[in-house]
């Protein structure tokens, strides 16, 4: 935390006190109805509320046992300690007792004593003891006035009182100690006027018995010094000198002015460690030469208070009062010992509100300088610190007197409502009962701070309120009025008001773009209405001299008029209008109205529909132009709590506030999902940007607020999108909930909670668990920076990254991978420790986007080219991969995390395996190997149970499926489970049916070998599927052990093409089913002759979709009815609900519908089917169903066959576009900047067909569409069946088919293969 605004202090004389406790610092003064406690100007220790709502009077705090007093009217607390803190905590303070005393119309005082005794004043004066519980008072006096200030002296044995208007001090003395009635005798000292304030001088230690001195400060600005006198005389305390504090400060303003004096006492003790202190600052031997420290020993050395004074204009003097209480009068004991002027001492400025000011100094013992608290009855608390030898410096050479520390304002009610302006630089913050307070942040290079400008006295209720110019100027919108304040200065006046009627409930308040980038002294304001209604005003700023309101007014113009009404027709049942939280790169102002203009107002309607809507000012036209620029369905019905940024990024909280969802507006999709659990409500959303507008949001709950941060998308390890890196928790230092927080510029952001605003800037320290995997940088002294920890998460991947060269590899950038380990490899070669690892190893980036070589997998170039570093021809092989991993294992690369280089690792490894075979596979079969291998590698590591369909689509469309069989069989040493076979897709890869049959074959082998015991029972579904109930039978006579061998053995001998044995085998197949032996009863339907029955056990029951669609495909081959069923019904709607593009293109393709195939890649699965998935399942809009390796999918399938070109060609330009953009954005979410470009700058459309290329039948000749000839479009399309009848027959015509063979015509030939 940065800074910390404890609350706004009550201005009262007795609202601050502080003391020196158990070896710390205890500042404590009354906000409100609360106690704010600290230990120095910027840390705060706790904050304690009252249920009682009335506010605090008076506080007072006792050194001896750290105990708080404090009253509100006429009900007194104390507070005693808890803790000490000595156990790394802060110290804590708790309730003892409370009491009452008399009622009355004045302040309480409090006083505390030597042995925890309290003395309170009102129109009594009442001695307590608060050793027990409850207090005890054991002396009680009635006053002829009430008192308005009563101090107990630090030994108890006297007290001094004053009245208010007072010239009289009663000093009453004790007369006893320790018996049950205590007794005081009383006298006065009289003074010419009356006197302000009293107090007692403070003892070197707490325990220490000193003189009892007394200092009066009166109206005629004379501080008089009282001691005690011989003791024997009826006359307590004497005058010992004076300080004439007028005199002391020669007044060069105004003479007629009242001489305005601010005075304290600095005590001997603060003297003394002060001093200490600043002879340690000047080191060793320094000191001799140092006049300041010269002096300052002089001083300190002679037994000496010291009484400061101020005139608030730059000058200060001090007077020592040396030997207080010795016997000889003060006369010639009261020195000027500095008379100084220093714009540090000029406290007032050019203000000239005189508002009271009290003043306490303290010093911390062994260690700190002076300080000093101004306390301001306007509602501020300043914290100064000086070192005493520059404070009391003689010279004029002392460069900082006085240095300011922190300023302690807040509210002095429950914050409610924060608000920001657009540039973060100032906020208002509002309380419950409408006080509205104007914060200035000015952020320097050390600190950051709020500074209090403006309150402002708005009684009306405030319905909402925005902030413009910079903060100048504060508008407020009222239930049917609308009002602006100018705080230009720190004087705020009320600008203009207007009423307004407008039907629905007024929903925002919105600033708009300006119609002129340079023309700030327009200013347009809109409200949005429930009813889709709105209104505009305009506002004529008075920001230069010469344009003051009064000529507007007097003119033809007013300073706020009512500039158009307007109605957004289409945003629906409106439940929400906000003003875009401000994120990413600063707006240019252009003029236009596209979807490129900066967004104003995020809408959401009960239903869930998210819209972003942007907005011109037209004057001359006198209206405005509203423009929506992206939306969508998001399905979260009655959200609670809605944000949006200028990023297009939208975050919903659902109905009962537990579960929060992040949209991508413009990418249609979801990018996170959590659900905190009903005890965890979500209050408060913001959003803000790092400088390379990587988003944050802020999620603020009653005691904490969670900062998420956008992550890299990762396909490959399904990482999140979003993920916790920071948690902010207030339960430290206040018990009271959040109001509300929002972020100011810089990454700063503002809570408040109760009275008080936390300002945390974006340092924070690294002991946050939410951060330990990711190797973040961080500063010397162990702190984070939190734009730096996203940058980490975010951005371009180093080349050598595990999901950069995975994503080379999906997009079949062999070549470039090759390139990259072969620099890694020389890099590693030659790498020293702490050498930082270039990110990009030295290569030129134009490799990655510029095509030199043709990548047709084909082309012996592409295998065979060379790779040089410094002339040496070098080819990645194996050997070189086993290189780079076992240097991989030695060297940390700072760029990844551990988990990633083992990522890395495996990647390396596998290339080295695949790199042997690369000669005789395909593209596609290379990939699926290599990703094989990686499973397998992460296996333990990952929860993955088999290969995702991305994977089972590339070996599904490879042409060197034997090889991979192998390779998979291998890979299970040659003992393939259907565990395996399922954790490898094969079954659904597999193309040719003999191939699948072979396979399925060799499962059911070692299905029944793999227990010792050889149960037929686990081979029966697979055997019985492949129709060899023979050999079925022929392991059940060799299982003698199993009990069921007979029965089995005598049911298998019957032939089940007869009905009755067909009943037989069902009725089995039932009882197993209820015996939940599931896979044995789908054998028993298939030896039925059900294998729909079979399947939907496989699909219900043993939740297996590959299972079922391999006993399919071996039962009936892949034309029958049964699995065209299973893949419509089952299969695609399962990817329609997932949005899994993968799987709908693999069961399109199974289908022979090839057009769909290619279509499916491109648009969501839903759309494409009769029936579409509801739009409230929130996973087939994650942002996982994207991938950017469907789009290379797509090209590559989609010139294959004329059926998919058909299909390419239902697919419109547009939507192509759109989806080649949104795969380029993929990217570059991925950290894959250089393909994304590569994407974009070397992607071919396929041409537009042209009405006059159409074949026979009306068809349009896709082949046209290609732009380069290719020889292999496999023509796929079945061949047109015309219609009319006569046109068979030769009608209209039409020659018939010829009844002898005749050769084809050359040209035709060559059409059919695209030339």
């Amino acid at each position: 935390m940065k800074a910390v605004l404890p609350g706004q202090p009550e201005a009262r004389l007795q609202a601050v006190s502080t003391g020196y406790w158990d070896g710390k610092r205890v500042i404590v003064y009354i906000t409100g109805n609360a106690l704010a406690i600290l230990s120095d100007p910027e840390t705060i220790l706790q904050t304690i509320y009252d249920d009682d709502e009335r506010k605090l009077e008076a506080v007072s705090f006792d050194e001896s046992s750290g105990k708080i007093a404090a009253c509100a009217d006429a009900t007194v607390r104390i507070y005693r300690p808890l803790s000490r803190g000595d156990d790394g905590g802060s110290p804590k303070w708790a309730l003892q007792t409370s009491f009452e005393v008399d009622q009355g119309s004045t302040t309480v005082t409090l006083s505390w004593g030597s042995s925890e005794e309290l003395l309170v004043g009102r129109s009594s004066l009442w001695l307590y003891d608060t050793t027990s519980t409850p207090a005890s008072c054991h002396w009680h006096r009635e006053l002829a006035s009430p008192a308005k200030a009563a101090n107990l002296s630090y030994d108890s044995s006297y007290i001094a009182s004053i009245g208010y208007r007072d010239r009289l001090v009663k000093v009453w003395r004790r007369l006893n100690f320790g018996s049950e009635e205590v007794l005081f005798d009383f006298t006065y000292l009289p003074h010419p006027k009356a006197v302000t304030s009293i107090q007692w001088r403070m003892p070197f230690h707490v325990d220490q018995t000193i003189e009892n001195v007394l200092y009066t400060f009166c109206v005629d600005n004379v501080m008089r010094v009282w001691t005690g006198a011989d003791g024997s005389g009826c006359q307590s305390l004497q005058q010992w000198g004076r300080v004439d504090l007028a005199a002391a400060i020669q007044d060069e303003y105004d003479a007629g002015k009242r001489n305005l004096r601010w005075a304290f006492i600095l005590s001997q003790r603060d003297i003394a460690n002060a001093t200490e202190r600043a002879i340690q600052e000047r080191g060793d031997g320094q000191e001799k030469e140092d006049v300041a420290v010269q002096y300052l020993l002089s001083i300190a050395n002679r037994d000496t208070e010291i009484c400061v004074v101020f005139d608030g204009h730059g000058s200060m003097s001090s007077w020592a009062l040396e030997n207080v209480g010795s016997k000889s009068r003060g006369v010639g004991n009261v020195d000027n010992v500095a008379y100084v002027k220093s714009k540090d001492f000029d406290f007032l400025g050019l203000s000239t509100g005189e508002s009271h000011v009290e003043i306490l100094s303290y010093c911390n013992k062994n260690a700190g300088n002076l300080h000093m608290l101004f306390h301001h009855f306007d509602g501020m608390v300043e914290a100064f610190e000086s070192s005493i030898a520059d404070f009391l410096d003689p010279t004029s050479h002392a460069k900082n007197r006085l240095v300011h520390h922190a300023s302690w304002s807040g509210h002095s009610a429950s914050i409610k409502k924060i608000v920001r302006n657009f540039s973060g630089r100032a906020i208002v913050s509002r309380t419950e009962d409408g006080e509205s307070i104007v914060w200035r942040h000015a952020a320097g290079p050390l600190r950051s701070r709020l500074l209090r400008h403006n309150v402002i006295p708005e009684k009306r209720h405030i319905h909402r309120i925005c902030l413009i110019r910079g903060g100048r100027f504060v508008v407020f919108l009222h239930h049917d009025s609308i009002s602006v304040w100018d705080c230009t200065s720190s004087v705020h006046t009320l600008l203009a008001d207007c009423k307004y009627h407008v039907r629905g409930k007024p929903l925002c308040i919105l600033v708009l773009p300006r119609e002129r980038a340079d023309d700030d002294s327009v200013a347009h304001i809109a409200t949005v209405t429930s009813e889709q209604e709105g209104i505009v005003w305009e506002l004529h700023l008075p920001l230069n001299a010469g344009n003051s309101t009064k000529a507007h007014v007097n003119g033809h113009e007013k300073g706020l008029r009512e500039f158009c009404t307007f109605k957004l027709d289409d945003a629906g049942e409106l439940a929400y209008v906000l003003p875009v939280d401000p994120a990413g790169a600063s707006p240019a102002i252009s003029g236009f109205l596209d979807v490129f203009a900066r967004d104003v107002a995020i809408s959401y309607t009960y239903g869930g529909r998210v819209e972003f809507w942007t907005a011109r000012v037209s004057r001359e036209r006198g209206r405005v132009e509203w423009l929506s620029t992206s939306s969508m369905e998001t399905g979260v019905s009655e959200p609670a709590l809605v944000s949006g940024s200028t990023m297009k990024k939208a975050a919903l909280v659902n109905e009962n506030r537990s579960e929060l969802t992040i949209w991508d507006i413009r990418g249609a999709r979801l990018e996170y999902k959590q659900d905190f659990e009903n005890h965890n409500t979500v209050q408060d959303l913001d959003w803000t940007s790092t400088p390379d507008s990587q988003s944050i949001l802020a999620v603020g709950f009653p005691y904490r607020i969670i900062l998420l941060s956008q992550m890299r998308f990762d396909y490959l390890n399904k990482g999140p999108a979003w993920a916790p890196i920071r948690e902010i928790s207030t339960r430290d230092f206040t018990p009271h909930p959040i109001g509300d927080s929002t972020w100011l510029s810089g990454g700063n952001l503002v809570i408040g909670a109760g009275n008080q605003l936390f300002l945390y800037d974006r340092t924070f320290e690294t002991t946050d668990r939410l951060l330990s995997s990711a190797r973040v940088p961080h500063r010397r002294d162990g702190t984070r920076d939190l734009f730096d920890v996203i940058q980490r998460l975010n951005g371009p991947l180093p080349v050598f990254h595990p999901q950069f060269l995975s994503q080379c590899i999906l997009a079949g950038k062999h070549l470039v991978v090759r390139r990259v380990l072969l620099a890694l490899n020389h890099t590693l070669k030659y790498h020293v420790e702490g050498d930082v690892i270039d990110d990009y190893l030295g290569l030129d980036l134009a490799e990655f986007y510029i095509s030199k070589l043709t990548t047709n997998g084909n082309d012996p170039s592409y295998l065979m080219s060379q790779m040089s570093f410094d002339d040496n021809d070098e080819v990645f092989t194996e050997e070189i991969a086993w290189a780079i991993c076992e240097k991989l294992q030695k060297i940390t690369v700072s760029q990844l995390s551990g988990h990633e280089q083992i990522q890395l690792l495996d990647i390396v490894e596998c290339l080295g395996v695949v790199e042997k075979q690369r000669r005789s596979m395909d593209e596609n079969g290379a990939r699926f190997m290599l990703f094989f291998r990686q499973h397998a590698l992460r296996k333990g590591r990952t929860s993955e149970i088999h290969m995702s369909w991305r994977e089972i689509n590339w070996a599904y469309h490879s042409t060197s499926q034997d090889i991979l069989t192998d390779f998979v069989s291998r890979q299970y040493h040659g003992t393939m489970l259907w565990e395996n076979a399922r954790e490898s897709g094969m079954f659904m890869w597999l193309a040719d049916e003999a191939a699948v049959k072979t396979q399925f074959e060799i499962v059911a082998r070692n299905e029944y070998a793999k227990s010792e015991i050889k149960n037929p029972v686990d081979c029966s579904l697979f055997y019985l599927a492949l129709k060899k109930k023979t050999v079925l039978q022929g392991l059940w006579r060799m299982a003698s052990w199993n009990r069921e061998q007979g029965a089995t053995t005598r049911l298998l001998a019957n032939n089940f093409e007869d009905p009755k044995w067909k009943t037989t085998a069902l009725k089995n197949a039932y009882a197993l089913l209820s015996k939940r032996r599931f896979e044995y009863a789908a054998a028993f339907f298939l030896l039925a002759g059900h294998l729909q029955d079979a399947v939907n056990v496989c699909l219900n029951q043993v939740k297996d979709l590959q299972l079922a669609i391999a006993i399919t495909r071996v039962y009936e081959g892949d034309n029958g009815p049964t699995l065209r069923k299973l893949l419509e019904n089952e299969v695609l709607a399962i990817a329609a609900q997932e949005g899994n593009r993968w799987l709908a293109s693999w069961a399109f393709w199974m289908l022979k519908r090839r057009d769909m195939a290619v279509r499916a890649l491109v648009t969501p699965v839903y759309t494409l089917l009769e029936t579409p998935a509801s739009p409230s399942n929130l996973n087939a809009k994650l942002f996982l169903t994207d991938d950017p390796a469907l789009v290379v999918l797509y090209s590559q399938l989609r010139q294959k066959t004329l059926q998919t070109l058909r299909g390419a060609s239902k697919v419109m330009p547009r939507t192509e576009w759109e989806f080649v953009l949104h795969n380029a954005r993929l990217y570059d979410r991925m950290g894959c900047d250089l393909l994304g470009l590569d994407l974009v700058r070397n992607w071919e459309f396929l041409r537009q067909p042209t009405t006059t290329s159409t074949d026979l039948g009306g068809e349009i000749d896709v082949r046209k569409m290609l732009r380069r000839r290719n020889s292999l479009v496999v023509q796929d399309l079945p061949v047109p069946s015309l219609a009319p009848g006569d046109m068979r027959t030769g009608g209209h015509g039409v020659k018939p088919p010829p009844s002898v063979f005749e050769e084809p015509d050359a040209n035709s030939l060559l059409d059919s293969f695209g030339f």
